[in-house]
C-alpha cells in the first residue's frame, strides 16, 4: 500500500472536511499521513461536528495554531496551508512517502502570508529546479498546459521552438500516454496556412523535433498530431481518438475540460522527482463548515492516480 502525505490546504475552506469524510475510503487504498497537527485537527473537527477516525495519522507540528474563520481569507490560514504543503514535499523528497496529494489553497491567503509563489506548481518548480508540467483531467481526457497563468497577450510570444520541443519531450516521458497526443494550434482554424497567424509553423517544427527524438527511425505509430484546429479538437468524433491533449494556453485547454469533466478532474504535476496530485477545485469558502455534502470525485481520483502511477 502506497504511503501518501496529504497537505491539508486552507483550513478556512473545505479541505479538512474532505479529508475527514473520506478517510475510511482513502485509507483502504493508501496509507495517508495528514499534514495537520492535533490542535488544529481538533478545532476543525469540532466546528464540522465530525468524528476523528482512530487511524487518522497526523504530522506532529506544522505551523502556529490560529482560530479558524470559516470562509475567510486570512494570513494565518495561508501560512498554515503553505507549511502543510512544505511538510508534505519534504517527506516525499526524503522518500518517507511515495507521493503527495494537495488539498485546495487560496492564492490570496498565501500572498497575505508573504509567500511569493502563485501556487503549488510554481513552488515545486523552485523547490526542485525543474520544469514542472501542469496536467489536468481524468482518465477519459487529460490536458497539459504549455503556458499557464500568464496574460493572453503574452501567449503567442511565448511559443518558441526550443521551449515547446522540450515541453513535448518532457510531457511524453512523464505522462506516458498510450495513444497519439493531440496538440492544439494557437489560432482560429489552426492559422489557415498562415492567413490567421503563423504560430502553427513553430508548433509544427517543435512537434517534428520531439517526434524525431522519441522515434529516430520513424517506424513507431504517430506520437503527436500536427496542430489541431482548437474549436473542433474536443468534439465527440475527434475526442474519441485521444486521451491526452497539449494546449497552448490555460483557457484553451481548461474551458472544454471543465465543461466535460468538472467534478472528476484532478491536477497532476509531471516532470518532477516526486509525484504530486491535487483536487482540481478551490477552497469553496461559500460552503465551508456549513454542513453541505461535498462532491468527492476529484479528491478520490487524485488519490487513485497515485495508486496507479506512484
Amino acid at each position: 500500500m502506497k504511503k501518501v502525505a496529504i497537505s491539508i490546504g486552507d483550513l478556512n475552506g473545505i479541505g479538512i472536511q474532505l479529508a475527514l469524510e473520506n478517510h475510511q475510503v482513502v485509507s483502504s487504498i493508501i496509507d495517508p499521513v495528514y499534514c495537520i497537527d492535533k490542535e488544529m485537527l481538533l478545532q476543525a473537527a469540532e466546528k464540522l461536528n465530525l468524528p476523528i477516525p482512530d487511524n487518522f495519522h497526523t504530522h506532529q507540528t506544522v505551523a502556529p495554531a490560529f482560530e479558524i474563520e470559516e470562509g475567510k481569507v486570512s494570513r494565518e490560514s495561508g501560512r498554515y496551508a503553505y507549511e502543510s504543503f512544505n511538510k508534505a514535499v519534504i517527506m516525499a523528497d526524503l522518500k518517507k512517502v511515495d507521493a503527495i496529494c494537495t488539498l485546495p489553497i487560496h492564492k490570496k491567503a498565501w500572498e497575505l502570508a508573504g509567500i511569493h509563489y502563485k501556487g503549488h506548481t510554481d513552488a515545486l518548480r523552485d523547490f526542485f529546479d525543474a520544469e514542472a508540467i501542469m496536467m489536468l483531467g481524468c482518465p477519459e481526457m487529460y490536458v497539459a498546459l504549455f503556458t499557464e497563468h500568464i496574460p493572453l497577450k503574452e501567449v503567442a510570444p511565448s511559443i518558441k521552438e526550443k521551449a515547446l520541443t522540450r515541453f513535448l519531450l518532457d510531457f511524453y516521458k512523464t505522462a506516458k500516454p498510450d495513444r497519439t497526443v493531440a496538440v492544439l494550434g494557437l489560432n482560429p482554424h489552426a492559422g489557415d496556412d498562415g492567413v490567421l497567424g503563423d504560430e502553427e509553423k513553430v508548433i509544427t517544427k517543435a512537434i517534428k523535433n520531439a517526434s524525431s527524438i522519441i522515434d529516430p527511425l520513424g517506424d513507431a505509430p504517430e506520437i503527436f498530431t500536427m496542430p489541431l484546429v482548437p474549436d473542433v479538437a474536443f468534439t465527440p468524433n475527434v475526442r474519441e481518438h485521444y486521451t491526452h491533449y497539449v494546449a497552448m494556453y490555460h483557457d484553451q485547454g481548461l474551458a472544454p475540460l471543465k465543461a466535460l469533466h468538472f467534478d472528476e478532474g484532478i491536477n497532476v504535476s509531471l516532470n518532477l522527482p516526486i509525484l504530486r496530485t491535487s483536487v482540481d477545485h478551490g477552497t469553496a469558502f461559500d460552503i465551508a463548515y456549513k454542513g453541505v455534502k461535498l462532491n468527492n470525485l476529484s479528491y478520490l481520483n487524485a488519490i487513485q492516480y497515485i495508486v496507479d502511477n506512484a
